[in-house]
């Protein structure tokens, strides 16, 4: 037997999950690693290479929306990171709030890509500047 919610049940869970980015008292920071990808957000980074912190805007997400079948959260502004800290290829992110506590973790691709999050290039540069183009948080309603 499967299990549905409705669309305004996605539409709370899709907010409960993207307000938990503005926990603390700052910004969430959303950091964009080279390597393998971890298991799940709870899982050790291992030796994955950090390319580049953005920094969110707080709120971080605008209200979630229709998008059937589910709701779709937004990200608002992300400020770019003007000076990646390594060189690599962008393969994954991990979101945290401000108190450095991960929220969620998914795929980068470059822009038009279809990653969870898209960035202007995912051949990342030591000192380049490193944007995010797209960042959409979906909650299924089944």
């Amino acid at each position: 037997m499967a299990f549905f919610i409705t669309n305004v049940a996605a539409k709370a869970a899709a907010d409960a999950v993207v307000d938990l980015v503005d926990g603390g008292a700052g910004a969430g920071l959303l950091r964009i690693y080279a390597g393998s990808v971890p298991a799940d957000a709870d899982a050790a980074l291992g030796g994955a290479t950090l390319l580049a912190t953005l920094t969110m805007s707080d709120p971080a997400f605008g209200a979630a929306a229709d998008a059937a079948p589910g709701a779709t959260a937004t990200a608002s502004a992300i400020t770019s990171d003007t000076s990646a800290d390594a060189t690599g290829t962008a393969s994954f992110f991990r979101l945290l709030d401000s108190n450095a506590l991960a929220i969620m973790q998914g795929l980068v691709t470059a822009t038009g890509g279809g990653g969870d999050m898209e960035i202007n290039s995912v051949s990342i540069t030591s000192g380049v500047t490193v944007q995010c183009t797209s960042f959409t948080y979906t909650q299924p309603e089944s």
